[in-house]
């Protein structure tokens, strides 16, 4: 069995090795430095001899190195090679795993029944999935990453030990899913551990739930960075729910977090010189903003119904079947927007029995309302109206006898006007 010594010796970038076996474009090495995908963490980038390393992945309890392209040299079983791990990549993907970790102990400290359901580094981001008895809001996320960060700043030690499978179960309080953390189980029942905090020279952060010192604890196989504060700025950028009672988590770390962060920053900012605000003031400047911005809404809809009410009022009668109708067609309005302006017209002195207004533009409707005192018997119905209108003219709708409407009339209005004057 040739394990990965890399979440042993994460520092380690370049090495000599002595093949095992060479079939095609896939190596094994008597022992390696890169690691093998495996749990969420991808697979380290890479050199063989100069030769690129495409993939690596562990099977049949062998670290096995895919080439981009099988070696040009004749390389061959016993014979030494140079192994270079790329350091930008095997270094991102430190950081990115430890910073998991701190985020799942923030997790520790603001949800209850907190669960671990597993993570995945890309090269932009990374996800962690956790479990909680209420899903995760905005301001839950705000205080994952300040909390995150907090743990960064206090320079927190990382270590890791492999300890018997069933001690390291007893532990308080660890995240264990074998599923998700297949690289944490080494053989022989023995399982890797690592801890973020402890008894080094971290100190307690959050508001003492567990041990005071230890920040977090778990089974995992994945490389690390010695000290929290190697991370950098942790950002959380977004959350969603994959599955029923599991929130996922996105942040980023270095780069990707920096340049998020700075984007944010740059939007609060131009959001205050927009009302006039300072970036602290923001949220009150929004509520009055909102505020303004019903009232104003308020104030249109009562101006739109005024006007919608006006031009109900303008409305030529006609005698249709013993009852008055007023018929015309209205602009810049919706169907829905009708139904009180009607109502109220309705109900006024010497008002029609009846109304119907068809609606210019590019897609016709009508819209028919009926007075309540002249609706049943031989009285108009409203419902009935709309029927024969898109019998005649094509198209949709419905209500009942005081109030129906119908749309997609395949005709000019001034047509469907003139129809309903003359049935």
């Amino acid at each position: 069995m040739t394990a990965s010594l890399a979440p042993a010796e994460p520092e380690v970038r370049e090495f000599e090795a002595t093949v095992e076996s060479v079939d095609g474009r896939e190596v094994v090495l008597d022992e390696t430095y890169f690691y093998a995908e495996s749990g969420g963490q991808p697979a380290d980038r890479g050199t063989i001899d100069g030769t690129l390393v495409e993939d690596v992945v562990e099977r049949d309890g062998r670290v096995v190195h895919v080439l981009g392209e099988e070696p040009a040299g004749s390389l061959s079983v016993g014979e030494s090679v140079s192994g270079i791990v790329d350091g930008a990549f095997r270094t991102y993907c430190a950081r990115a795993h430890t910073a998991s970790h701190v985020l799942y102990g923030a997790a520790r400290r603001t949800c209850e029944d907190l669960g671990y359901a597993g993570f995945d580094i890309s090269p932009e981001k990374v996800r962690v999935d956790l479990t909680t008895a209420a899903p995760l809001d905005d301001g839950d996320l705000v205080e994952l990453e300040r909390l995150a960060n907090r743990a960064v700043w206090d320079s927190l030690p990382v270590s890791w030990e492999t300890l018997p499978e069933d001690e390291a179960r007893a532990l308080d309080g660890i995240a264990f899913n074998t599923k998700t953390e297949e690289g944490a189980m080494s053989g022989d029942e023995a399982v890797r551990v690592v801890t973020v905090g402890g008894d080094g020279e971290g100190t307690a952060v959050g508001d003492g739930r567990g041990p005071a010192s230890t920040w977090d604890v778990a089974a995992c196989g994945g490389t690390h960075v010695r000290n929290t504060s190697d991370i950098g700025p942790i950002s959380v950028l977004d959350r969603s729910n994959p599955g029923e009672g599991v929130t996922r988590v996105e942040f980023a770390v270095g780069p990707t977090a920096i340049d998020h962060d700075a984007a944010v920053h740059g939007a609060a900012l131009d959001a205050a010189t927009s009302l006039d605000a300072r970036v602290g003031d923001l949220p009150d400047a929004v509520d009055r903003l909102r505020e303004e911005v019903d009232r104003l809404e308020g104030e249109l809809r009562d101006a739109r119904a005024d006007l919608l009410a006006a031009r109900l009022a303008e409305f030529p009668t006609a005698a249709v079947d013993g009852s008055t109708w007023a018929i015309g067609t209205v602009d810049g309005a919706d169907p829905n927007d009708l139904r009180g302006p009607a109502n109220d017209f309705l109900a006024g002195d010497d008002a029609p029995d009846a109304l119907a207004a068809v609606g210019a533009g590019g897609a016709p409707f009508v819209v028919v309302a009926v007075a309540d005192g002249a609706a049943g018997g031989d009285g108009p119905d409203a419902g009935a109206t709309v029927s024969a209108v898109t019998d005649e003219f094509g198209g949709g709708g419905g209500g009942g006898p005081t109030f129906a409407q119908g749309g997609g009339l395949d005709a000019d209005p001034d047509a469907v006007v003139a129809w309903l004057r003359d049935r």
